[in-house]
């Protein structure tokens, strides 16, 4: 971040709050609340390698210091992760290649097609189909691993197969938590394979508070959210992020 502290990088710390509480929440949202400012606030690079750094202290947290035994999809992760190998070298390239405001639109395409499939999901599922496609978890995957190490938005893919698959609040949660902490260490290996400067430490140091403090405000919302309304506030996030991030690639 820049050496000077001003308003964008305060907006910037409460971005990182808000997404933190809302990614303890619901298990995802972290990079979509905090990517538009934190791409605004830093060079391209430094905000990539803050998100994942920063995400994986929020990720770390939810599987460590909750008290319970997680439950994610084990198969579906390993599945998933394994894809998105090759999906964090796609995306070390196009983080390369594109500036802060390309890929700020991209996060936004993103979110808009992840709306749009999964749309098409629920009308399928509610047609009796059943299982997703053997293709989906590995397409989820690719994509997943490519915004990483791009955007480091890589939610929205896994969200839409949770769905797809059937999976409970706390599977969906816990699947999310499980292969963010596995995309962070392909993503940052990746990176760092790729040349890529690493975070400003003085801007680790006053954001990782702000993670902190944001996952333990979100903590006791998930245990408040019913099982049948967990699926609408997804949905209501990806379509705030959407415009949110449409928003601030324009201004």
């Amino acid at each position: 971040m820049r050496s000077v502290v001003g308003a964008l990088e305060i907006a910037a710390g409460v971005a990182v709050l808000a997404g933190a509480a809302l990614q303890s929440a619901t298990g995802f949202g972290f990079a979509l609340v905090s990517a538009p400012l934190l791409f605004a606030a830093a060079e391209p690079e430094q905000a990539v390698g803050l998100l994942i750094l920063l995400g994986l202290v929020v990720n770390l947290m939810t599987l460590g210091t909750e008290g319970r035994r997680p439950k994610p999809l084990v198969r579906d992760s390993v599945i998933i992760l394994g894809w998105g190998i090759p999906g964090v070298a796609v995306g070390v390239v196009l983080l390369q290649a594109l500036g802060s405001t390309a890929l700020q639109i991209g996060v936004t395409i993103g979110v808009f097609a992840t709306l749009a499939v999964r749309a098409l999901a629920r009308r399928r599922r509610h047609a009796g189909a059943g299982h997703p496609p053997g293709w989906s978890a590995p397409a989820a995957g690719f994509a997943s691993g490519a915004l990483t190490t791009s955007t480091n938005t890589s939610g929205p893919p896994v969200v839409l197969y949770a769905l797809a698959r059937g999976a409970t609040p706390v599977q969906t949660r816990d699947t999310l938590t499980v292969t963010f902490i596995g995309f962070a260490v392909l993503g940052g290996a990746a990176l760092v394979i790729g040349g890529t400067e690493a975070p400003h430490a003085a801007a680790l140091a006053a954001l990782i508070p702000c993670a902190v403090a944001g996952h333990l405000l979100g903590r006791p919302v998930f245990a408040r959210i019913a099982e049948d309304r967990y699926e609408p506030v997804l949905t209501a996030v990806l379509i705030a992020t959407a415009l949110a991030g449409l928003a601030t690639a324009l201004l």
